[in-house]
């Protein structure tokens, strides 16, 4: 059976814990190459790891004509520039988000794209688990109703200037980090562009990246509010109320691969839990899933499951939120 041979620009945590060893158990998926700016690391991942090849540089890995697909967990600052790279060299990519550092920036990748014909996306693994596509279907159902407001929150403690999350001009900080997910889960869930967004940003007076961050994205007949931080307790949930019922997922974005996941729905019948009902979604991992779609839609030349475009929209409403905490004002995401 053909499977997709992938190569990992360096050794991100998220890259070496998470989606190397998910995306080694695909069926359509195979990692073979990882690289980094120093070569021990590469080879002490690659044996950890049973890769086949290691390289002591990203040119190196790009130039390996056995390699198909790149997947790029490079800090934020690096995700267009070597994504540009890898698809003039041919490769396919899947770049983790946030995509870019803006919906300027974002916008090359398009012309890139479709320049050298490679197949390209953001790699929001959210959008290929079970239970968010069984989230949207049980709204688009009607069965809560008409969605009148979704509530989120995400958030973690690291103070550690040192770390890539923490330096502006990395493209760190809470909103790129983890409150994309925010604002692309409730575009997901809504199926259309909020019309205004508006945030207020808590910036770390030392390292200067937003610490704590909220927003609010208005799309007309409903809301989306949450915050999202780098310094309050580790945490995250999501939560869905329409004019029927509500519905909550408690692990939201972190999925365990090792133990199922569990949607919680609410009629409404009172507030001690008598319309409480729960569906349990199998164990499964959102980035073995991720990497099989991507690499099934290369094998079969079929569509991305997420769009480049949409990627470009999402950093659009990044944008937004940021002009907003400056002019204290609505922003139209444009």
């Amino acid at each position: 059976m053909r499977k997709i041979r992938w190569g990992v620009l360096g050794v991100a945590r998220i890259a070496t814990e998470k989606v190397i060893p998910a995306m080694q158990r695909g069926e359509w998926s195979e990692v073979t190459a990882i690289a980094s700016r120093d070569i021990d690391k590469a080879r002490a991942a690659a044996a950890r790891l049973g890769l086949a090849k290691a390289f002591g540089s990203y040119e190196e890995l790009l130039a390996d004509e056995d390699i198909d697909a790149i997947y790029n967990p490079l800090p934020n600052h690096l995700h267009v520039p070597w994504s540009i790279k890898a698809a003039e060299r041919g490769k396919h990519v899947l770049c983790e988000k946030p995509i870019a550092l803006s919906a300027d920036e974002a916008r090359q990748l398009l012309a890139v794209r479709d320049r050298t014909g490679v197949k390209m996306q953001e790699a929001f693994m959210v959008r290929t688990h079970p239970q968010w596509i069984a989230v949207r279907d049980i709204v688009t159902s009607g069965r809560i109703g008409d969605v009148k407001s979704m509530l989120g929150v995400f958030s973690y403690t690291n103070r550690d200037p040192a770390n890539i999350r923490n330096q502006t001009a990395a493209g760190g900080g809470a909103l790129m980090d983890i409150g994309c997910y925010l604002v692309y889960t409730s575009r997901f869930i809504f199926g259309r562009e909020p019309l205004r967004v508006t945030g207020a940003v808590e910036r770390d007076p030392v390292m200067g990246t937003d610490r704590l961050t909220s927003v609010l994205l208005d799309y007309g007949s409903g809301h989306a509010a949450g915050s999202c931080s780098t310094q309050m307790v580790f945490a995250q949930r999501m939560q869905f109320y329409g004019t029927l019922g509500r519905i909550e997922l408690p692990i939201p974005f972190n999925a365990p691969p090792d133990r199922p996941t569990r949607i919680i729905i609410d009629t409404g019948a009172d507030l001690f839990g008598g319309g409480i009902s729960h569906i349990d979604i199998d164990t499964c991992n959102q980035y073995t899933i991720q990497g099989d779609l991507f690499s099934k839609a290369i094998l079969d030349d079929t569509p991305v499951p997420s769009p480049l475009e949409d990627a470009v929209r999402n950093m659009v409403c990044i944008d937004a939120i940021f002009r907003s905490s400056e002019t204290g004002r609505w922003e139209v995401p444009q």
